[in-house]
């Protein structure tokens, strides 16, 4: 990363968060420009479990693959914070989208590229996430990742993210592979062109963002990868700050949030590395702001924040034969001396603690999106017709329509406990 856009991460995470925040009347998406500021990153974090691929889904509930593809080159900290920043509500789009009924099975993957630390025989890339249903971990992954400079071969890195990943084969899944960067989309040996093409070809669509103005995204090509596969191009400028807005059923959400980490029990060999990450996603999520905290427990609250092979009330939900199948050594350590009636009544209670307190949450939940709601109208009625409108309305749009192609409905949908 070569230019001084480094503190205009927006991008990626913010392209489905305005699904969640609301709607906007909006026209052309390709001349969309927003600012942010850069968020607080926390201090190094304790070290959780290697995040493990996920099979992709088959059975009733549909399916979206999405590949976060994160230039990690020097000055490129702003991004990466506001990737960590915009992560719940860029799963919050998908909570809030359903076929036929259902909420889909969310898998996310993330790549890095453009950093000196990776590899040059390897193009300075990094496969950071498989896919997975595991959010606690992509969570994990990107406060994790640092910056330093390089060259950003985005071809190269489109190729191996539809190379390497498990990508879903199920007819109307929603596949799509969101890259972030500034320099010249054409850099590196394998033509982007090419890779574009290549994706499409998978039913995989590539949107680009371009860290930095619209004109010299276009001269760098971002917007020619988008139109080969199907996508979206956007841009992102620094002349805009978004702000978090804080409600008065925060603190509420926040302190039901505790007694819901208290009804999962993890299992398995990684067991107590699941239940610390899932402590420390939660600590990093506040630490860049009470409102991010709060969209955090907003997904978890959902079923695309789904635990199964992971938590014993998720995989009992999923099928009840789990309990006989899983071996004494597994089970939490409160569990190993019940017998097999007493384990399903324990499961059972605690599945039912955590639906009272969903309910708690949702309805929590309801009433802070309707203050808030209200609190943007009021600063946009301030700021007055020279106001712009930010690139999560312009995102919005263009991934409701992309859903809506692939047989999903937003417009009404809302994330179920």
């Amino acid at each position: 990363m070569k230019t001084a856009y480094g503190r205009s991460w927006c991008g990626v995470w913010s392209l489905v968060a305005a699904a969640v925040l609301g709607s906007a009347d909006f026209a052309a998406a390709d001349r969309v420009t927003i600012t942010v500021e850069k968020p607080v990153v926390p201090e190094a974090q304790p070290e959780a479990v290697a995040p493990v691929a996920t099979a992709p889904f088959v059975g009733v509930r549909p399916a979206v693959d999405l590949a976060i593809l994160l230039d990690t080159s020097n000055s490129m900290d702003g991004l990466i914070g506001q990737a960590r920043q915009q992560l719940w509500t860029i799963v919050g789009q998908f909570a809030a989208a359903q076929k036929a009924g259902q909420t889909p099975h969310l898998r996310v993957a993330l790549f890095e590229y453009g950093n000196t630390n990776l590899p040059a025989t390897e193009g300075y890339l990094r496969q950071v996430v498989p896919l997975t249903d595991d959010l606690d971990a992509v969570s994990a992954a990107l406060f994790a990742l640092t910056t330093s400079g390089g060259d950003e071969y985005c071809g190269q890195v489109i190729d191996e993210a539809i190379t390497r990943l498990d990508w879903s084969t199920e007819p109307g899944a929603y596949r799509t592979i969101f890259i972030a960067g500034n320099e010249p989309f054409t850099q590196g040996s394998v033509p982007p062109a090419e890779a574009c093409k290549r994706a499409i070809e998978a039913g995989v669509i590539v949107n680009t963002i371009h860290c930095g103005s619209y004109d010299a995204g276009i001269a760098g090509q971002w917007n020619l990868g988008a139109q080969i596969a199907e996508g979206e191009y956007l841009n992102i400028d620094q002349d805009r700050v978004v702000v978090d807005i804080a409600s008065p059923y925060d603190k509420i959400i926040i302190e039901l949030n505790t007694k819901l980490n208290a009804t999962y029990l993890w299992y398995g060999e990684d067991a107590e590395g699941f239940s610390r990450n899932q402590a420390a996603q939660d600590a990093n999520s506040l630490e860049v702001s009470t409102a991010n905290a709060v969209q955090r427990v907003a997904i978890k609250n959902s079923v695309v924040y789904s635990n199964i092979g992971r938590d014993l009330v998720d995989s009992y939900a999923a099928d009840h034969e789990v309990l006989a199948e899983i071996e004494d050594e597994a089970l939490p350590e409160s569990m190993r001396a019940m017998t097999a009636e007493e384990r399903e009544a324990h499961v059972q209670a605690k599945a039912d603690e955590r639906a009272v307190i969903q309910a708690q949450i949702q309805d929590a939940t309801k009433q802070r999106d309707v203050y808030v709601a209200a609190e943007r109208r009021r600063q946009a009625e301030q700021a007055g017709e020279n106001s712009e409108a930010t690139l999560g309305d312009a995102v919005q749009q263009a991934i409701q329509k992309q859903l809506a192609e692939a047989g999903f409905e937003t417009t009404d949908a809302k994330p179920q406990p």
